[in-house]
């Protein structure tokens, strides 16, 4: 059994930072890409970020989010700086991870973290 654990969302105002980890724990033989994605209200889940062969970002988010990821710690980290109101959503990490050697890869999903930009 594979679980993503999400932490660090909360209440900021404009122009603050906060910063998000997702940890895997579980039967974990190897994780290739970790992303994070979030969903704001009426909205559809978008991708905001992702670790993979390359990193890349949402246009919406370039030069103000960072992830980072520690393969020993199976953890995935996002700094986000000059927050704004538009940034407010849920935010979930995606793994994409294998439980054993040879095996399929599957998407296991956190169960999100709410992020709210106001004053």
């Amino acid at each position: 059994q594979v679980q993503l654990v999400e932490s660090g969302g909360g209440l900021v105002q404009p122009g603050g930072s906060l910063r998000l980890s997702c940890t895997a724990s579980g039967n974990i033989f190897s994780i290739s890409v970790m992303s994070w994605y979030r969903q704001a209200p009426g909205r559809e889940r978008e991708l905001v970020a992702e670790s993979g062969g390359s990193t890349n970002y949402a246009d919406s988010v370039r030069g103000r989010f960072t992830i980072t990821r520690d393969n020993a710690k199976k953890t995935l980290y996002m700094q986000m700086n000059n927050l704004q109101p538009e940034d407010t959503a849920v935010y979930y990490c995606k793994f994409a991870a294998q439980t054993r050697s040879w095996g399929p890869w599957i998407a296991y999903w956190g169960q999100g973290t709410q992020v709210t930009v106001s004053t």
